[in-house]
């Protein structure tokens, strides 16, 4: 399938003696999403690890672009943006030096002028210069949707990989996440999502149902 973006292929995975999945597989190509179910514990958080490079199956492969994601290395890497469940920001940073540190880490230039409107553009210009530690749940994960801005269109990652994104948004932050992947998935990306909350998106969407030992 020349079009498939990304594809895993008889994945596995055990913790001790718990079988996490085995044999699980699809196939995203651009422009679709692909939404992972099922309650806590049954291996979600330890998919999109996979998927993201950082946690090593037990057997199977995750391919991009056709190609096995451990040949790829850093290129594999630099393709692909991974939010995990937790905000992994720095409490003594403010909202603008984490997003400046994140947007490093992506490997990602972004002036300091287009940082701040990112920052601007999601509701966090008053809080700009405000240490995390004393911001919000819902703000912190707002540095977390313009990061997702950011890394958006040409110069963006082409897969986005998500563990509970819109944890702590109120209404309107959830609105502006859906709009980021819409847009995201519309310029030919693709997106895993775990999520146990109603994901509405514009584009083609499969879900995954996920069962302990499934």
């Amino acid at each position: 399938m020349p079009d498939a973006r990304l594809e895993a292929r008889g994945l596995g995975l055990t913790r001790g003696a718990r079988l996490l999945f085995t044999d699980l597989g699809f196939v995203l190509r651009a422009g679709q999403a692909l939404i992972l179910r099922g309650p806590n514990g049954v291996g979600k958080t330890s998919l999109l690890r996979v998927l993201a490079g950082l946690t090593t199956a037990d057997c199977g492969q995750v391919l991009l672009d056709g190609q096995p994601t451990s040949a790829l290395a850093s290129a594999g890497r630099r393709a692909q943006l991974y939010l995990g469940h937790a905000n992994a920001l720095k409490d003594d940073f403010t909202a603008q030096e984490n997003l400046a540190d994140q947007l490093v880490l992506d490997a990602n230039v972004v002036s300091l002028d287009e940082q701040l409107a990112a920052l601007k553009a999601f509701g966090l210009w008053q809080r700009r210069d405000v240490l995390t530690r004393r911001l919000s749940q819902g703000q912190k994960r707002r540095i977390g949707l313009a990061r997702l801005a950011l890394n958006a269109g040409s110069r963006g990652k082409s897969v986005w990989l998500l563990d509970e994104p819109t944890n702590a948004l109120d209404a309107e932050g959830a609105q502006l996440f859906r709009q980021l992947v819409d847009g995201h998935l519309g310029s030919g990306g693709v997106a895993v999502i775990a999520t146990h909350l109603p994901m509405e998106l514009a584009g083609p969407v499969q879900e995954l149902q996920m069962q302990e030992g499934a």
